[in-house]
């Protein structure tokens, strides 16, 4: 299996080198965009979108997010947190994070069990295998995380996300990443109805528009400051945090980003192996 994989890799890194003339456009596209003068504002965070482990350009931005408001116990909970090798929060590990991934597929859950030995081991990551509901979503996260206040809450069930992010009340993240439903661009408001068993049918049925979800979390005491340019997840900071790090107004038809899906295509690097980190000599800042 090791020498199938390894195959596989040296053929992904040939064609990451040689054959990859789509990713090249794509990223000289994004790059482009990025340089565009609405968002030439220094607070605007769409320059600063790059891509080590997350789907998109979600890397870049988060990292910016900390760097204006600074961080108090790095501490994050992802929930629908796929296979651990692309997600948000995946790359804060690389920085002495420490947090909970929630997933519902055993298939995802036992891969990053096998390839995070250590670092669950550690205490620096907890792994839990559970479909979530609004009704568990608080005993999930309490179970493991006995502090009120974290750095960072990421939300991606691909459905019910507004619903359970509504739900949770023993944690109070200072950073929310939520999906939108990009289809509904401002000011359509948009909401699936609950349903504890929903599962993504890959159709435009699920999640939230941004105008919905900017109103809901702006009740809640979070403005959005974001969207990457794939238009795929936003952005908000708790309120009191704001102070002039980020660019107003913190509305959606300021922030929208339509569907840009092509961009996860983009490639940042060779491919991803949980052994980067595994094996990484240990550095503090």
């Amino acid at each position: 299996m090791e020498k199938l994989i390894s195959f596989k890799n040296h053929i992904l890194v040939g064609a990451t080198r040689f054959l990859d003339i789509r990713g090249f456009w794509l990223r000289n596209e994004m790059e482009l965009i990025q340089q565009r003068p609405k968002y030439a504002d220094p607070r605007n965070l769409i320059p600063y979108g790059k891509k080590m482990f997350s789907q998109n350009e979600e890397d870049g931005i988060l990292i910016e997010i900390f760097q204006r408001i600074g961080t108090t116990n790095k501490t994050f909970v992802e929930f629908g947190c796929g296979d651990g090798i692309e997600n948000n929060t995946y790359a804060l590990l690389f920085q002495d994070w420490n947090g909970l991934w929630i997933d519902g597929s055993s298939k995802n859950i036992g891969k990053i069990r096998k390839g995070l030995p250590q670092t669950i081991a550690s205490g620096q990551l907890q792994v839990v295998e559970s479909f979530i509901t609004t009704e568990n979503i608080n005993a999930l996260i309490s179970a493991h995380i006995s502090d009120s206040e974290i750095d960072l809450l990421s939300v991606d069930i691909d459905g019910n996300d507004y619903f359970v992010w509504d739900a949770i009340t023993c944690v109070k993240p200072r950073v929310l990443v939520m999906e939108y439903n990009a289809k509904f661009a401002p000011p359509v408001r948009y909401c699936m109805n609950y349903d504890p068993t929903h599962v993504w049918d890959y159709t435009d049925h699920g999640g939230v528009s941004l105008k919905f979800i900017e109103e809901k979390a702006d009740e809640k005491g979070y403005a959005l400051v974001a969207c990457n340019l794939s238009g795929v997840n936003a952005f908000f900071v708790r309120k009191d945090l704001l102070e002039d790090h980020f660019e107003p107004p913190f509305t959606a038809e300021k922030h929208y980003e339509p569907a840009r899906p092509h961009f996860a295509r983009i490639k940042a690097g060779h491919p991803s192996s949980f052994k980067t980190l595994e094996k990484r000599l240990p550095l503090s800042d």
